[in-house]
């Protein structure tokens, strides 16, 4: 009779041992939507210190079988980790670049000359002739043009011969005093007269040669020299 009762107990056992693991599997199957339909009627079951009591498969075990909670310690909630923002980028700006305004060069339209006056029968220059073209040489600075005229001239005491001859040699002497200061010589174009274009007037200067005669035709004993060209305006 005892080993009766014994084997009796034991199917029981086994009996509801095969129910609670139905009910845990079956639980287990539910889907999210039903278990959270039952979360109502459920309590956790708890021991006398008051810990919740948990199954062989660390579940939290309920009023009706293992299942999580909401807000219990069996169902915590999870911690939303932070997420640093992206970091913001500005657009990229190209820079503006303003052109310079560059004025236009203004040239002047300049015209130079120089006469440099020789004495009687002479072709040497003379200091003041030397100071008129070093002036002339300093005031053509700057300027674009690059021919000089210069033309010699003789008084009508002589021959036509004789004076062409003579105003040749002071123009060449001219010519040689410009390059001397650094005046190409390809620059100054010369040539010599004569007495072919007197600078006094016809009937004046009247005498065979005579020293008042002269000095009257000293303003045709000279050498023109003349530049025209533009210049930078300052």
């Amino acid at each position: 009779m005892k080993t009766s009762f014994n084997k009796k107990h034991l199917g029981l056992a086994v009996a509801c041992a095969l129910v609670l693991g139905f009910a845990s599997g079956a639980a287990r199957a539910q889907t999210p939507e039903q278990s959270r339909a039952g979360l109502a009627d459920r309590a956790l079951v708890t021991s006398t210190s008051g810990s919740v009591w948990r199954n062989g498969f660390g579940e939290c075990w309920t009023s009706s079988g293992p299942a999580p909670l909401p807000g219990a310690e069996c169902n915590p909630r999870p911690v939303a980790q932070y997420v640093a923002p992206a970091p913001t980028v500005a657009p990229y700006v190209a820079p503006v670049v303003v052109a310079a305004v560059v004025p236009l060069p203004i040239y002047d339209k300049v015209i130079l000359d120089a006469n440099v006056l020789f004495d009687f029968d002479k072709s040497v220059l003379r200091p003041a002739g030397r100071d008129t073209l070093d002036s002339f040489v300093n005031s053509i600075q700057g300027m674009n043009s690059r021919t000089i005229t210069a033309i010699g001239h003789a008084d009508r005491i002589g021959t036509d011969g004789y004076n062409q001859t003579l105003s040749e040699s002071r123009v060449a002497t001219v010519k040689d005093y410009l390059v001397s200061k650094g005046i190409e010589s390809t620059w100054v174009q010369s040539s010599g007269q004569g007495e072919m274009a007197p600078t006094t007037a016809a009937g004046t200067c009247t005498g065979a040669g005579s020293a008042s005669t002269i000095a009257c035709l000293q303003p045709d004993r000279h050498v023109f020299i003349e530049m025209s060209g533009s210049r930078l305006r300052q």
